[in-house]
């Protein structure tokens, strides 16, 4: 009892403390002081009151500006906020040049300030209105750092206000001093423009005198090449600013938009149009302004389009192409194997019928491509940011599809019939049943093809998520027909089916034989769950296997019988419903990503966990870095894995190149990879990038791999990048 009370006692205390941590306007965290800043803390009903969030870092580290340069990204806040009551995103301001080796970020030492507007609606009443934000960020120097913590600040709703009514000292220092680095519109005086030139723009700004200092920092990434030197050309009435283009930029901007600098800390933002110099653009009309975020999250800036952006036409022929090669996919076999089987049963048929079938599977597939990129196109619209497979990400989903197919795979094994499969011997189906069977085969072949990436198809996915909703369609269009051409050409002209064999006993034996791909595409399923869940998952999934097996005696001990049929109704209905509250209780509320198991991170591995920061950290020391952007999902990714990387050859090319190996494990969504991927002109796994110190971007290798192409890949490596410096050898 006593040791009982004594416990209770702890508890108490523990939670005392991490409630008084959670109500804190300050935290602080490694090499960093982040807090709240509210220098007024009163406000009207319908008024609205500024507040901040202040950094205070320690000498030599850094965060970032909106653009963050080449690497890193900005800090982000999300509120919990009452009703009546919206904040508006962080403002940013002018940034400093922070050079690391070859790359070049924008952001802030020493200390920060980032005003944010928040407003009490008229229907707020007087009394404490709390503001409880999560704030993440990215701290570096030499490496980064990312780190989170809870903050809450609150405001005095009072009818009458006074200039100094509620102030905090503390804070209205903090904020005298640092809320005046904003940039501001530029003045009517001003006139700029741009030209292009061979190897970028040239600037031209008019603002009254001559100019000594100047910098321009750009709202895109993808349109400077961020290190190189900014030439400044004093004029009698201003300068001009010599830009480097990226060397991926394919096109030229209608405006150049972003932060000019100029000395005595004048600071502008604005947008210069190509031409003569001229009125700036108001930087919510630049063609290249950053999109600004919700009232609960920071800006950022928008997820940037492919590198490369090849003609629509090239595009379509290239999602095509990788349809129909996404029929040899391990992903896909299972179901092709299924239609396959069902185009010997249906050799007989008349013409019309078969054609008609056909088609029918054709719809399946694309009503089932059209249904998930809208599903992409409307998170994608909420601010989601998502890629292609990312489904197999849920494990909810993953748990339905693994019982799903292994429901199939025991009607193939012969411990029953389902009247909608499409290996029944008999024809008996009606023709509803049958054109819906070959319908929902084509919707099955969908959700099992899209873990794979085919070849021909990453450049064609990642270019269609990032263009406008008709480009978008248009591209997985042309993928759905890809992936229907083979078997909807086999309908449309009979007289190739003469080339199967006949039907005949031995489709029983194949029909049996068929379920074995199908149990190995649920042992798949039911590894991709235990590796990234854990075993509680896992154990609700075999559970669900032997409900499902108990429906299928039902329906195998009594065939025909409406009431067996009812009651493996119920079972299979009650093992969907555990198939999704399991994960849920059991992964999402509070899941870590520290507690899953990262692919081939395996002690004594030499592949490194990715982040950007790494990638930028050894090409800071002139090593080569190899990025094998996976997932456990990911079919190919693992073939490619066990043919080419983990080969003694390409190791050893690795080693002799001095070639630093992660991983990007995307098993589970995560934003930086799936940002990463966005930017490399991708929306989905297997991707194979090499970077190489001193290039601007990364080197694509193909999505299917051989031990000759990571070895050619690494001998066109330049001498330099493979032979890293005395110093950088001795840091590792």
């Amino acid at each position: 009892m006593r040791m009982t009370r004594l416990i209770l006692a702890v508890v108490f205390l523990l939670s005392a403390g991490a409630a008084s941590f959670a109500a804190s306007a300050s935290a602080d965290a490694l090499h960093v002081h982040v807090q709240l800043v509210a220098p007024v803390a009163d406000v009207n009903p319908g008024g609205t009151r500024q507040i901040g969030l202040y950094f205070k870092l320690e000498p030599g580290w850094h965060v970032y500006w909106k653009n963050a340069g080449d690497s890193g990204e900005p800090p982000r806040i999300k509120w919990t906020l009452p009703g009546g009551v919206t904040a508006g995103p962080l403002q940013f301001p002018a940034p400093k040049r922070l050079p690391l080796g070859p790359l070049m970020d924008y952001g802030y030492e020493d200390e920060v300030l980032y005003p944010i507007d928040v407003r009490v609606s008229d229907s707020v009443g007087a009394g404490t209105v709390p503001l409880d934000a999560h704030v993440d960020w990215l701290v570096c120097r030499e490496v980064c750092i990312p780190g989170k913590t809870e903050l809450q600040t609150s405001l005095q709703v009072v009818l009458i206000t006074t200039a100094d009514a509620g102030a905090n000292p503390g804070d209205k220092e903090i904020w005298t001093r640092l809320s005046n680095r904003l940039p501001e519109p530029p003045p009517t005086a001003l006139k700029a423009g741009f030209q292009p030139t061979p190897t970028g723009f040239r600037l031209t700004v008019i603002t009254g005198q001559k100019e000594a200092e100047a910098s321009f920092f750009p709202a895109d990434q993808n349109i400077l090449d961020n290190p190189a030197p900014q030439k400044l050309t004093p004029t009698a009435k201003g300068f001009t600013l010599d830009l480097k283009k990226d060397a991926n930029l394919t096109a030229n901007p209608a405006a150049l938009s972003g932060v000019l600098e100029l000395s005595g800390g004048r600071a502008y933002e604005f947008g210069a149009a190509a031409g003569p110099p001229a009125a700036p653009i108001p930087v919510a009309e630049s063609a290249n302004a950053p999109s600004t975020a919700s009232s609960t999250t920071s800006a950022s800036t928008a997820v940037p389009a492919s590198p490369a952006t090849p003609g629509l036409v090239r595009i379509v022929a290239l999602a095509f192409l990788g349809g129909v090669i996404l029929n040899l996919m391990p992903c896909v076999f299972p179901v092709l194997f299924l239609k396959g089987l069902a185009l010997v049963q249906s050799g007989a048929e008349e013409r019309r019928r078969l054609r008609t079938h056909g088609l029918v599977y054709t719809a399946g597939i694309l009503v089932s491509f059209w249904v998930l990129v809208a599903a992409l196109l409307a998170l994608r619209g909420a601010g989601a940011r998502l890629g292609w497979g990312f489904q197999f990400q849920s494990p909810v989903f993953l748990s339905l599809m693994a019982g799903l197919l292994f429901f199939l795979g025991l009607s193939l094994a012969g411990q029953f019939e389902i009247g909608l499969s499409l290996t029944s011997a008999g024809g008996t189906l009606a023709a509803k049943q049958g054109y819906t069977g070959s319908f929902f085969t084509g919707v099955l072949a969908v959700i099992i093809a899209t873990p794979c990436t085919a070849p021909f198809m990453g450049a064609a996915i990642g270019y269609a998520l990032a263009q406008p909703a008709a480009i978008t369609f248009a591209v997985f269009t042309a993928l759905a027909l890809g992936l229907a051409v083979p078997y909807t050409l086999l309908t449309l002209q009979p007289a190739w089916t003469r080339m199967l064999p006949r039907p005949g006993a031995w489709m029983e034996v194949v029909r049996h034989a068929v379920s074995v791909p199908i149990f190995l595409t649920v042992i798949w399923l039911a590894w991709v769950l235990a590796n990234t869940y854990g075993a509680t998952v896992l154990a609700a999934l075999l559970l669900g296997f032997l409900l499902i097996a108990i429906a299928g005696w039902f329906l195998g001990r009594w065939p025909a019988k409406r009431w067996s049929t009812v009651i493996a109704a119920l079972i299979l209905i009650a093992v969907a419903g555990w198939n999704v509250l399991v994960p849920r209780a059991v992964v999402i509320p509070g899941f870590s990503s520290d507690k899953v198991l990262t692919l081939g991170l395996d002690p004594g591995s030499s592949w490194q966990r990715w982040s950007q920061d790494t990638v930028s950290r050894y090409l800071s020391q002139g090593r080569p870095v190899f990025v094998d952007f996976t997932a456990s999902w990911c079919l190919s990714c693992q073939v490619n894995e066990r043919v080419a990387l983990t080969k003694p050859e390409v190791m050893k090319g690795f080693a002799d190149a001095h070639v630093v190996l992660l991983k990007a494990d995307w098993t589970q969504h995560d934003d930086a990879i799936t940002d990463t991927l966005a930017k490399l002109g991708r929306s989905g796994v297997p991707v194979y990038a090499l970077y190489v110190p001193g290039e601007a971007q990364p080197r694509l290798l193909p999505e299917v791999l051989t031990p000759g192409i990571v070895t050619d890949a690494l001998n066109k490596l330049p001498r330099a990048a493979t032979q890293p410096t005395v110093a950088s050898s001795n840091r590792q």
